[in-house]
Formats: structure tokens, sequence, C-alpha cells
């Protein structure tokens, strides 16, 4: 389904980068505070929608397995791929739930 496609979703720095970049060249409205929370919250809702996509993608792969491991005669090759896509779900999905929220070591 996903393979890692974030051009969708902005950075935090191509956010700010972006305000900065406008602010200099003359183009657009220099950035205030309220723009930044509200690109950042945007972001944010963006990241937890994909996050979403892709536990739900997670779990139904998992059933797919679940059934699939009782068929003797369906191929381990494809099993493999399965699991494999389901690791690779799994780590955006870790990555995902770091960005969104950050670990902050006190």
């Amino acid at each position: 389904m996903s393979d890692n496609n974030d051009e969708d979703i902005q950075k935090p720095q191509d956010v700010t980068a972006q305000n900065i970049s406008a602010k200099h060249s003359g183009k657009g409205k220099a950035s205030s505070p309220a723009n930044d929370a509200e690109a950042e919250d945007k972001l944010k809702v963006a990241l937890k929608q994909k996050l979403e996509k892709l536990l739900s993608e997670h779990r139904d792969l998992d059933d797919v397995l679940e059934r699939l491991s009782s068929d003797t005669h369906f191929d381990q090759l494809q099993r493999r791929r399965l699991k494999k896509r389901k690791l690779s779900l799994k780590d955006e999905i870790i990555r995902l739930r770091g960005r969104i929220l950050p670990d902050i070591i006190a």
C-alpha cells in the first residue's frame, strides 16, 4: 500500500525554511508564531493520519499471515514477502511515532 511516501508531509524544518525564504525573497508574508504553530498542527494531523493508515495495513497483514499459517500449500516465498512488508510497516510506524512524540530526555 504505502511505500514511505512523505512527499505530501512537510517536515517542521522544511516549513521554517520556507518561511525564512519567503521573508528574505520578498515573496509572501513573513511568518508569525501563529502561522508556525498552525503549520506544525497541520503536520501532526497529517502524520497521525498516515500512522493510522500504516497501523491498519499492519493489522491486515497480521490477519492474512495468521490465516495463511494453517495453509500448507501457500507459497513460502510469498509468506516471507508478507512478513518482510509487515516488518517494514512496523519500522515506519515507529519512525512516525517518534516524529509525533519525540523522545525528550529530561
